[in-house]
């Protein structure tokens, strides 16, 4: 219950610094502001609240605000579709009317149908894997593990796209735009938070194991942008591949969160015959060094966390 209704005042308070008083046709005033954004009163002004009613709502200590309230709220914070949704559902979450779902501290159970194994086999040389709601890889062909370039150091209980993104070395120099990928990445991860059906534990543990971490990973985790995940093309400079724009397809498998990302080029352009140079066989000579003379698995096969001894 803590969690949640810190998270209803962390919304209201990141989305309150980042409008400017000039936006909502607030004089600036004179002097130096204190505080980033609408001050709380001026936000409560715009929303027609009072601005006491607003302070017990970012400190946790209101937790059923009406419709109408949350209605003005966004109204004021000038949210869009999708964070206005978020909004609602954080609100449902504080105040208990979503059941929520049973916290573990086990690592996730949620085992791949093998269906989509095959699938994974099927769709090489494309990349692709399956990824859980905090995007845990739960199981990826080989062409998806050699595209997180240096993933295969790490041993398959760490594997997180996520994780790697803000803690991996290689991370910044894979993504081309790599600031755009952090804000997209963690607006997703802000969004499945809201789900009733979210693992929150584990989710809970991977943000405060990042924020400790990671400055950046803090910094865009507390901008509490939302967003739905997309379909969207990502250019890459990879180190064996060279520069390479794949389109993430992001299809959902099941009601538990997991989810088929598949990397894919134009045909017939130079980006597709990059991506043969993903393939165990193109990179044989760099591959069969550390880690493959334990490794049981045929070269093509699928790939899983569960596959390492923990």
């Amino acid at each position: 219950m803590v969690r949640t209704r810190s998270e209803l005042g962390a919304f209201f308070r990141a989305r309150r610094a980042r409008i400017r008083p000039e936006d909502v046709g607030l004089p600036t005033g004179t002097g130096i502001r204190r505080t980033p954004g609408l001050r709380r009163e001026e936000l409560a002004a715009l929303a027609g609240v009072s601005t006491h009613y607003l302070t017990r709502l970012e400190q946790g200590r209101e937790t059923n605000p009406s419709t109408g309230v949350l209605d003005a709220l966004a109204r004021a914070l000038r949210l869009d579709a999708d964070a206005h949704a978020h909004l609602y559902a954080l609100a449902n979450q504080a105040a208990q009317r979503t059941p929520p779902r049973p916290q573990t501290d086990a690592p996730s159970s949620q085992a791949v149908r093998p269906p989509v194994e095959q699938l994974l086999e099927q769709l090489r040389p494309t990349p692709a894997c399956v990824l859980d709601q905090i995007s845990d890889i739960v199981a990826a062909n080989r062409e998806a593990v050699a595209l997180f370039a240096g993933l295969e150091c790490w041993p398959r209980a760490r594997w997180n796209t996520i994780r790697y993104l803000f803690v991996h070395p290689t991370a910044h120099d894979l993504f081309v735009d790599w600031q755009e990928t952090a804000i997209s990445t963690l607006a997703h991860l802000h969004a499945a938070l809201a789900n009733p059906r979210s693992d929150t534990a584990r989710a809970y543990a991977l943000i405060e194991e990042l924020s400790a971490s990671s400055q950046e990973f803090a910094r865009v985790w507390a901008r509490y942008d939302v967003y739905p995940r997309r379909s969207l093309p990502k250019t890459l400079q990879h180190p064996t591949a060279g520069k390479i724009t794949l389109h993430q397809e992001v299809l959902n498998l099941s009601d538990d969160g997991l989810r088929l990302n598949v990397y894919q080029a134009q045909p017939g352009s130079a980006d597709e015959t990059a991506l043969t140079l993903l393939s165990p066989k193109s990179r044989r000579g760099a591959a069969e060094m550390a880690g493959s003379q334990n490794d049981s698995h045929d070269a093509g096969d699928p790939v899983s966390p569960a596959d390492d001894h923990r």
